[in-house]
C-alpha cells in the first residue's frame, strides 16, 4: 500500500471515530434529557413515569385550574360588591338631597343660618321612615324661589329661637330686628304695629315729654294711586318735560284721603330732663332721630309732629310678600288673605306722632 492509500484509510477511520463519538454524545444527552423528564414527571418517586404519575399530573393541573377559576370568581364577586356599594352610595346621596335633613350639629356650623320663613309641624312620613333622617330636627326645602326650613314640633327647643305669640302656629316670619325671634305670619303686621307704638311711648318718656299722641291712619287705595301719578308728572317737569300737572296730585291733602283714622296711644307725663332713648324698631326712621337730636340739644322745643310711614320699618316689603305667597301656594298652605295684600295695606299706613314738652 502506497502512502496515498494509507492516508485515505486513516482519514476514513478518523471520521468514523468522530461520527461514533458524536452519536454517543447525542445518545448521552437524550438519555440525560429522558432522565430529567422522567424525574420531573415522576410524581410518586418510583423512578419511572407511568399511569400513576399521569394521574398525579392531571390532578395537579386540575387543582391549578380550580385555583384560577376561583381567583376569577373572587374577582367578579369583589367587582360586583364594589358596584353594589357604589349604587347604594348614590341612592343614599339622592335620598339625602331630596329629604335634606337638618341635625343639631348642623346648627353649630358657622355657614348655617335659619331662613326668614319657617314652618313648624309634626315630622312627616318620609323623614320618619328614612334611616338617614333618624335624629334629625327638621329639614330644608326650596319652595319656588324661597328657601324654607321646617322645624319638627317636638324638636323646636333645639333650634334656640323664640316665637310669638306661641308655638301653636305653623308659618312664622323673622322679626326684623331680632334674628332669633319669629312671629306667626297671621300676627305679623299687627305685632309690628303694637311694638312700634310702644316704642314711641318709650321715646316720649325718655325725652321728658309732658304729652304725646299717636294717630294711626290708613290711606285709601285710590288716593294713593292718584298721589303716585301726580309725583310722576312732577318729576317729568324737573327733567324738562313740559306739561300741566295732573289735578289729582293735590287730592292727597283732602280730609277724605284716609279709610281709617284712630288714636292708637295717648298719654300725659310730669316731664323731666331728656335722656337719649334707645331705638329698636324705629332706628332707621330719620324723622324720629331728628326729633331726638333736637330735644337732646335744645330743651326749648315745646311741640313737634312727625309722620312715620309704617312700610319703612316693616320686615316684609311687597316684593318679599309675593315670594312668600308663592312659597305658601307650593306648600298648599294658602289662606283667604294673601301676604301680598297685607304688605300693600302696610304701604298705605302711617303714624302721626305728636309730642309736647
Amino acid at each position: 500500500m502506497d502512502n496515498e492509500e494509507s492516508i485515505i484509510v486513516e482519514e476514513e477511520q478518523r471520521q468514523q471515530e468522530v461520527q461514533e463519538s458524536g452519536t454517543k454524545k447525542k445518545l448521552g444527552f437524550l438519555d440525560k434529557a429522558k432522565k430529567s423528564l422522567v424525574k420531573a414527571l415522576d410524581k410518586n418517586d418510583d423512578g419511572e413515569f407511568d399511569l400513576k404519575d399521569v394521574s398525579i399530573v392531571a390532578g395537579t393541573i386540575g387543582s391549578a385550574a380550580k385555583k384560577a377559576a376561583g381567583a376569577v370568581k373572587t374577582s367578579v364577586k369583589e367587582g360586583s360588591e364594589q358596584l353594589n356599594q357604589k349604587i347604594e352610595q348614590n341612592k343614599r346621596e339622592a335620598e339625602l338631597k331630596a329629604l335634606a335633613p337638618i341635625f343639631s350639629d348642623d346648627l353649630e356650623d358657622p355657614s348655617f343660618s335659619i331662613p326668614k320663613l319657617i314652618r313648624v309641624t309634626e315630622i312627616d312620613k318620609k323623614h320618619a321612615e328614612s334611616e338617614l333622617c333618624q335624629g334629625s330636627i327638621g329639614f330644608s326645602s326650596l319652595q319656588k324661589d324661597l328657601n324654607v326650613v321646617t322645624l319638627f314640633r317636638d324638636k323646636v327647643d333645639e333650634w334656640g329661637v323664640s316665637f310669638y305669640p306661641d308655638r301653636d302656629s305653623e308659618i312664622y316670619y323673622v322679626d326684623p330686628v331680632d334674628r332669633d325671634h319669629y312671629i306667626a305670619l297671621d300676627e305679623y303686621f299687627n305685632y309690628l304695629k303694637v311694638v312700634r307704638i310702644t316704642e314711641l311711648q318709650k321715646i316720649a318718656q325718655d325725652l321728658g315729654a309732658k304729652h304725646f299722641r299717636v294717630i294711626y291712619k290708613e290711606q285709601k287705595k285710590s288716593i294713593v294711586a292718584n298721589d303716585i301719578k301726580g309725583k310722576v308728572n312732577a318729576k317729568g317737569v324737573v327733567h324738562g318735560i313740559t306739561g300741566k300737572l295732573d289735578a289729582s296730585f293735590d287730592h292727597s291733602s283732602s280730609s277724605k284721603e284716609f279709610s281709617s283714622v284712630e288714636i292708637a296711644a295717648e298719654m300725659s307725663f310730669l316731664g323731666h330732663e331728656p335722656v337719649a332713648p334707645k331705638l329698636v324698631y324705629l332706628a332707621k326712621e330719620s324723622a324720629v332721630q331728628s326729633l331726638i337730636d333736637l330735644r337732646m340739644s335744645n330743651n326749648t322745643m315745646l311741640h313737634q309732629t312727625i309722620t312715620i310711614q309704617l312700610s319703612n320699618s316693616s320686615g316684609i316689603k311687597v316684593r318679599d310678600a309675593e315670594k312668600i305667597d308663592a312659597a305658601l301656594a307650593a306648600m298648599k298652605l294658602s289662606g283667604d288673605t294673601t301676604v301680598t295684600s297685607e304688605a300693600q295695606n302696610e304701604s298705605r299706613r302711617l303714624f302721626e306722632y305728636e309730642i309736647d314738652f
